[in-house]
């Protein structure tokens, strides 16, 4: 099996069991307190509430006039794991259905949190490998396509339609209770997608930008760029330090810094989706530095572990 077909299957069996924890949610505690989900589902789901109409049908019958202008307008490999993830959304929805009249959790509350939470882990763990449930995907990829309006905004003003027809139908509780599990599902989907292991920019201006440098290569065993800067007061050309560093290192970071310079200006910012040597990828052993400030890779590798053993 080549690299590219271990890739795609990987990714499809990620989309089945992101599906899989969403129709999970979505029976056991989204339908038994009359919660609503975005998009096409959600709209599935009010007709569910009003006529007894299965939601793992019409998400399918819903979506297909939408698969269409998918097929005519986006791209194969978007439309295919579309129609996967829709079919995929469904079927579970269907196998999972008996748990809507079980009602394991009859707290409303408890209900919106436990399933934003569960269905914004399913959610995420499919859009990180770039997976999709139709619906208001498509209608946004469309939009952006021709309008240059984000998906987001479009799902927004979607879901914001669909919460004033809960409102509508079923009283304001059940809608102010479906906003919270809105908002839930939305944390956790972003913090699925971009992931756990969080990442630091840290930028340092110093005047003993070279020690620090040198401290954070030696003792944490980070990399260091130089990036040129002047001061708009003094007109100093200066040398500010940039470099990404693991949440357990921040402390080493800090304590080096103050330790080097007490006065060293200093800004640590959250990075998302860290790509390359270091953290995606091993350390790259070609890389030469200069003789006199030369150590082994096996240093290297321990000093990377120290912070994180201290932390």
């Amino acid at each position: 099996m080549s690299l590219q077909m271990k890739h795609q299957v990987r990714r499809y069996l990620t989309i089945t069991l992101g599906t899989c924890v969403s129709g999970i949610a979505l029976n056991a505690f989204f339908l038994p307190h009359h919660l609503l989900s975005g998009g096409i589902t959600g709209l599935g789901m009010i007709l569910y509430y009003l006529s007894g109409w299965q939601v793992s049908i019409t998400n399918i019958l819903f979506n297909i006039p939408l698969f269409i202008l998918a097929y005519k307008l986006m791209s194969r490999n978007y439309f295919l794991s579309g129609i996967y993830g829709t079919v995929a959304l469904s079927f579970w929805l269907h196998v999972f259905s008996p748990l809507n009249g079980m009602v394991p959790v009859h707290d409303a509350m408890l209900s919106c949190i436990a399933g934003g939470v569960l269905h914004g882990i399913g959610l995420g763990t499919l859009y990180r490998v770039g997976g999709s449930t139709g619906g208001t995907d498509i209608i946004g990829a469309i939009v952006q396509k021709f309008y240059s309006i984000s998906i987001g905004t479009t799902g927004f003003a979607i879901n914001f339609v669909l919460l004033c027809s809960g409102a509508f139908f079923f009283g304001l509780e059940p809608a102010l209770y479906t906003l919270v599990a809105y908002f839930a599902v939305a944390k956790v989907s972003n913090a699925f997608t971009d992931g756990f292991d969080y990442k630091k920019n840290v930028f340092i201006i110093s005047e003993q930008n070279e020690a620090i440098a040198e401290a954070i290569i030696k003792i944490v065993g980070r990399g260091v760029t130089y990036i040129e800067g002047e001061g708009a007061f003094t007109h100093q050309h200066r040398k500010m330090i940039f470099c990404v560093v693991k949440l357990t290192q921040v402390a080493k970071v800090k304590q080096l810094v103050k330790e080097y310079d007490p006065y060293a200006f200093m800004i640590i910012q959250d990075a998302n989706d860290v790509f390359g040597r270091g953290f995606t990828q091993k350390a790259n052993h070609t890389v030469k530095r200069p003789p006199e400030l030369r150590m082994d890779w096996e240093e290297m590798e321990v000093a990377e572990k120290k912070p994180e053993r201290q932390a």
